[in-house]
């Protein structure tokens, strides 16, 4: 009987993926992950779908940012719009390097930074600066005199001004005891029998018609008083000397404003007087509770600072108002080195960014707030705007990681996203969702991190120049073709058939002999049209081998014939252009002999 030959059969197996996993980049992957992607979702999960399409609203000239408030509002070549209004009367300067303005939402207002302008949103005709400035014309004379509370003026027969006490005083007479310096105002009691110190004494500083000192200003201003001079009486010369400084407006009109000081008598300047309300430059800005927050490092008027501010209540145009009240303004110094890299609000409080700290401000009126400082990784420098607040918790580019911030420790999140280096990150928040478009290099990613399901997903090469979330939509600015985008597709004119790409990781790794795939069996549902491409590569050599095309009808079941070929690991990649949902991929493998 002759000998046949042993023959050993195949041993063949099926490996069957029906969760994917989102992207991995690192050099080891799970099954269901991806290594590289373009334009997938996973709000199918656990099926692997392509993106929605977005929208194309419209082509911006210069766009300066954009802000979801009752309605879409954006600045775009100096102006600003709310809704399909543009405001008069208000201009900002052009956005630098496609660098955005700082658009920040106060009740009703919105704030545009680093311009200090503001709009209401509820009224257009209420917009212009937050700072204001008088200055005296040549043609204006302006006097000072004593006056009440409410700007009216004494009459010279109701004020004795004199070294020694008037004889028979009057009830409620008043009298200027020039006897002491500085002067002081008394009123006669006849209750007590004596000349009462009158405790605060008010002026009212008064501009010839039609030229409006009181005009930009509001009661309880804090402002600047300069270049009041008068070269008469050397007493009312100190007087006058002593108003150059800060001052709060008391009471107001066209052509007066009321601040605290004395004066013997009525004078005419001979000085040029300027009144300003300034607001500090600041670095970055946020709103809590009704004030507006900011941070400043760096050099001003010769001084180093190192601040952080908060605009008096409900007031976002005085941040130096010092009245003894829970509704004044605040300034602390942070002792931490660096520059400010980011701020926002974060559950209450005022939270403040360098790349190694977090500032957190506690505390609900000046004399309760508190800093807490937390030395930790912050926001990278030039990611400021990453900062984005999904599912309550705070997300935003560090250094070197993405991080979730809860208000005790971040974390980082984005090991996924393997070593690369990245700049510039720009972030954007819809539901339990955070979108990040940031640099590697030269290339520009826009990643999607979804809270819920804790996966990372890369869209395109979107290079967002700014997000807001607006109803159920999520506006981009695309800093490179300046379009206004409608991330979720819900206004605009629809982009064209989506092109996705799914690269998976390689597999073979785990079994010692050499192995072939055989075949492909893929579920997925496709549009009409969608057409889907398989490819694969083995042993990492860079080609990518063409294994055949699906065309999409409805859900099926696809098998794709695979030419045998040896290999010690392989990659599969699916290349699509349409809309299409992948519910399974199963690869049939065949694992050989140890020899080649």
């Amino acid at each position: 009987m002759p000998y046949l030959p042993n023959l050993t059969q195949t041993q063949q197996q099926t490996l069957m993926t029906s969760t994917f996993l989102g992207l991995n980049r690192n050099e080891v992957t799970n099954d269901g992950e991806m290594a590289d992607m373009e334009n997938l979702t996973c709000d199918s999960y656990p099926v692997l779908a392509s993106r929605k399409k977005r929208g194309y609203v419209e082509r911006l000239i210069n766009p300066g940012g954009i802000l979801g408030k009752d309605v879409l509002c954006k600045v775009d070549d100096g102006r600003v719009y709310v809704g399909d209004h543009r405001v008069e009367g208000v201009q900002v300067s052009m956005a630098a390097d496609m660098m955005p303005k700082q658009l920040v939402s106060m009740g009703a207002y919105l704030c545009i930074w680093p311009d200090k302008v503001y709009v209401n949103t509820a009224d257009l005709s209420d917009a212009g600066r937050m700072d204001a400035r008088w200055e005296q014309p040549d043609a204006c004379t302006v006097q000072v005199m004593q006056c009440r509370l409410d700007g009216t003026a004494y009459s010279s027969d109701e004020i004795i001004v004199s070294d020694t006490a008037p004889e028979d005083p009057a009830g409620g007479q008043l009298w200027v005891d020039t006897s002491v310096g500085p002067h002081q105002l008394k009123q006669w009691a006849s209750a007590s029998n004596e000349w009462v110190q009158v405790a605060t004494t008010y002026v009212r500083i008064q501009c010839t018609e039609n030229y409006n000192i009181g005009q930009q200003f509001n009661v309880y201003d804090t402002v600047k008083l300069e270049g009041m001079e008068y070269n008469g009486d050397p007493d009312i010369g100190e007087q006058i000397e002593y108003l150059n400084s800060d001052a709060i407006i008391y009471a107001r009109d066209e052509d007066y404003i009321v601040v605290a000081g004395i004066v013997d008598r009525a004078v005419t300047l001979t000085g040029k007087m300027t009144v300003r309300r300034d607001i500090p430059d600041m670095d970055y800005i946020c709103e809590n509770n009704n004030r507006l927050w900011g941070c400043f490092y760096g050099m001003r008027d010769g001084v180093v600072l190192n601040e952080i501010y908060a605009s008096k209540l409900g007031d976002f145009r005085n941040w130096n108002s010092l009245m003894g009240l829970s509704t004044d303004s605040y300034t602390v110094s942070v002792g931490t080195d660096g520059k400010f890299t980011g701020a926002c609000t974060l559950r209450g409080y005022p939270t403040f960014f360098k790349e190694n700290c977090i500032h957190k401000i506690g505390g609900q009126t000046p004399s309760t707030f508190t800093m807490n400082t937390t030395m930790c990784r912050g926001v990278q420098e030039g990611s400021e705007r990453s900062l984005q607040i999904v599912g309550e918790q705070l997300f935003y580019k560090g250094r070197t990681e993405v991080m979730m911030y809860d208000g005790s420790m971040p974390v980082s999140i984005s090991s996924a996203l393997g070593s690369a280096v990245y700049h510039d990150a720009v972030g954007g928040a819809f539901g339990n969702k955070y979108y990040l478009s940031m640099r590697e290099g030269r290339k520009w990613h826009l990643y999607t991190y979804d809270l819920n399901k804790q996966l990372w997903m890369r869209e395109d090469d979107l290079h967002a120049m700014c997000f807001t979330a607006l109803d159920d939509e999520l506006y981009a600015i695309d800093a490179d073709t300046r379009q206004l985008l409608a991330m979720r597709g819900s206004e605009g004119n629809l982009e064209p058939s989506i092109q996705w790409q799914a690269v998976f990781g390689v597999f073979g790794y785990q079994y010692e002999q050499q192995k072939y795939l055989s075949r492909f069996n893929l579920r997925m549902r496709c549009d009409p049209g969608t057409v889907v491409d398989l490819y694969i590569q083995y042993d990492s050599d860079g080609i990518w081998h063409r294994c055949g095309s699906i065309i999409g009808r409805n859900t099926n079941t696809f098998m794709v014939p695979v030419i045998p070929r040896r290999c010690d690991h392989c990659q599969i990649k699916l290349v699509g252009t349409g809309d299409a949902r992948v519910f399974s991929l199963a690869r049939v493998l065949e694992v050989g002999s140890d020899g080649a």
